[in-house]
């Protein structure tokens, strides 16, 4: 049985923006589309109070809203979609968890307001078994792909470059297996990029350590993408090595790109909000959709 690319929906301006986003999502991959909507109040059950006739006819309109919109842009997608019961940030990871992927909305995480912001959209990435998508508000079918010869915006032009990033010292299956996918689904070039650091500050000013440590980093990320270049031999790859911190290496990769994946460590204790400094940093400050990766 398929899984489908998962969607959250809360009606915002964001979460439509994603429900956009991962549609066209679904029909590359060839997966249907599953539109979750988790309502403020029990969407079944014996309580027939008059004050939960309102919201609940507000969250059935969301879903039917949004499903015909995309019903009307999509025909050829396979489409369903859910009223789920609260608590919303347990049922978009058990939603999340059936799919292949979920897709959310992404605003400000330090704001207030909003079924995908703040406390709920971070449970979905720290919880998730499955490859989360943030999407901003915005994001059009043409910002995924490059401009056109006038610099005009264009759904006719090859896709954006996926990013990825890797840690060649403890390289991430799971992170490399949905970068390669993810690039050969678009037809996309891949840029993998690995940051290095001297292992020690006293170094700093050692032009011969540099370069060793650079050498090192290079042949390591080279081995690392080996058996992926195999797997996937349409994909053009570049590697981009660079000294500096993680983070900031790829905010300044992606400020071109399509698609950015970066992993995430699963933790033992399925407790709190981790995601880790380098999905953290990119998460608030990359414009374009950020793909968190679990990984062992």
């Amino acid at each position: 049985m398929l899984r489908p690319v998962v969607v959250g929906l809360d009606g915002s301006r964001e979460s439509l923006t994603a429900a956009d986003w991962a549609a066209r999502e679904a029909l590359r991959r060839g997966l249907p589309l599953r539109l979750v909507h988790a309502a403020e109040v029990p969407v079944t059950g014996a309580s027939d109070l008059p004050e939960l006739a309102v919201p609940r006819h507000w969250a059935r309109r969301i879903l039917r809203e949004a499903t015909e919109q995309l019903n009307d842009r999509y025909p050829e997608l396979y489409l369903s979609g859910e009223l789920v019961a609260p608590p919303a940030a347990q049922a978009l990871v058990t939603a999340g968890d059936a799919g292949e992927l979920l897709v959310i909305g992404s605003r400000a995480f330090s704001g207030l307001g909003g079924f995908l912001a703040g406390s709920v959209a971070l449970q979905a990435v720290t919880h998730v078994a499955r490859p989360v998508v943030l999407v901003r508000a915005g994001q059009t079918a043409e910002d995924e792909h490059v401009l056109d010869a006038q610099g005009r915006p264009t759904a006719d032009t090859p896709y954006r470059t996926v990013v990825v990033g890797v840690d060649a010292a403890r390289p991430a299956e799971q992170v490399l297996a949905f970068a390669f996918e993810s690039a050969a689904l678009r037809g996309a070039p891949l840029r993998a990029v690995y940051a290095w650091r001297l292992p020690f500050a006293r170094a700093a000013a050692d032009a011969f350590a540099r370069e060793t440590e650079e050498a090192a980093a290079r042949s390591a990320l080279a081995a690392v993408l080996a058996p992926w270049r195999e797997k996937f031999p349409t994909v053009e790859v570049v590697e981009l090595v660079e000294e500096g911190h993680p983070a900031q290496r790829l905010l300044c990769a992606a400020q071109d790109a399509g698609l950015l994946a970066v992993g995430r460590r699963i933790r033992p204790a399925r407790l709190g909000v981790h995601t880790g400094p380098v999905a953290h940093a990119v998460m608030h400050h990359v414009r374009c959709p950020v793909a968190i990766v679990p990984h062992d």
